[in-house]
């Protein structure tokens, strides 16, 4: 039995649905991302699980306990937000201290659990400091030992790493991945920033208008999307349109080539005839050749961008603008913009998009 259940949730303010049918089965010590833009719905999920939005409609669960309707302070849940949130009075240790202190916990016990955590955010020597004498990912580490402390059955963070720069944010992304590993506790992180959902988690949910569009591993999220708003939202995409020549055997023609696509195969509803829309990741793509089934499009450099391991190409292929990436590597020579290419790619690598 899974340890976070959610079923049918919806969330209404006024006539506006903020989430519309939300179904999500989470396992106890699985690290799970909410990705999607501003607006779909994944904070609200994240409020409701905590507590602070009451459900519209549905079903929430946490261990064999219904806790829909249980006020936040009776779920065992610790939270992290973005703005830190730390109070401005108090040391890290007391700021660590503090959900101990209103649990009752007994002040020795209090002492050997601060230290603990500290010990995990490596922030130790810190303990007599306050928020203002902190850089922001110290400020956030302390946040997290915070929510922590109390051993909650479940961790929810809320965008936690946007309002850090760049180098900060990748080094804590690490930190709260290794420290979920080790305490192996159930944690939902919401985000916008698709690298991030991508590097730390075990599934992914990509919401889009209050619903969840796809569900699964980022290797699946990327390589396989289930809808075009995951393909275009998630990663770099080039489209194509295409013509349906032969569905029996999964022939299309695009750009004066014919060629089968594996995943046409799999769509009943095809009558030759139609118009199709077909994808390629800029890395399927390349000015080199693949191999012997490599389909081949004649193109025209646009543009190169030189983005340390990879080398992106902006050309024009079949009257539109596509992103190829080439490997950077030591004598690698950038075509020139106005240069005649060919671009190849493997029938396989289509993706066929639905709506």
């Amino acid at each position: 039995m899974s340890f976070l259940q959610l079923q049918a949730l919806g969330k209404r303010f006024g006539e506006h649905t903020a989430v519309a049918g939300f179904d999500l089965e989470v396992e106890q010590g699985e690290f799970i991302a909410f990705l999607g833009p501003s607006g779909c719905g994944k904070t609200t999920v994240l409020r409701m699980i905590a507590g602070f939005e009451t459900p519209s409609a549905g079903v929430i669960r946490i261990g064999d306990e219904e806790v829909t309707r249980l006020p936040a302070n009776r779920r065992h849940i610790g939270m992290v937000f973005q703005s830190y949130a730390l109070f401005p009075n108090m040391s890290v240790y007391d700021n660590v201290a503090f959900g101990l202190k209103i649990a009752g916990m007994a002040k020795r016990e209090i002492d050997v659990r601060v230290r603990e955590m500290l010990a995990l955010i490596d922030l130790e020597p810190l303990a007599g400091r306050y928020a203002y004498q902190m850089s922001g990912g110290q400020q956030q580490r302390v946040a997290l030992a915070r929510a922590l402390a109390p051993r909650p059955r479940v961790l929810l963070l809320d965008e936690p790493l946007s309002a850090l720069d760049a180098r900060i944010r990748v080094a804590l992304r690490d930190d709260i991945r290794r420290i979920q590993r080790e305490l192996g506790i159930t944690t939902v992180f919401v985000t916008h920033d698709q690298e991030e959902a991508l590097s730390i988690s075990d599934r992914v949910v990509v919401m889009h208008q209050g619903r969840a569009d796809q569900i699964g591993s980022p290797a699946q999220i990327y390589n396989r999307p289930a809808t075009r708003f995951v393909a275009n939202f998630v990663g770099t995409l080039n489209t194509f349109e295409a013509r349906v020549v032969a569905p029996s055997e999964a022939l299309v023609e695009m750009a004066g080539q014919r060629f089968c696509v594996p995943a046409l195969a799999q769509r009943a509803a095809v009558a030759a005839g139609d118009t199709i829309t077909l994808a390629l990741r800029p890395e399927t793509l390349g000015i080199q050749p693949h191999g012997a089934d490599d389909v081949t499009l004649d193109g025209e450099v646009l543009d190169c961008r030189f983005l340390g391991s990879v080398i992106r190409v902006q050309a024009e292929v079949a009257g539109q603008r596509i992103a190829c990436d080439i490997f950077n590597q030591a004598g690698t020579l950038e075509p020139r913009p106005g240069e005649r290419i060919a671009v190849h790619f493997s029938a396989g690598d289509v993706l066929l998009l639905d709506d």
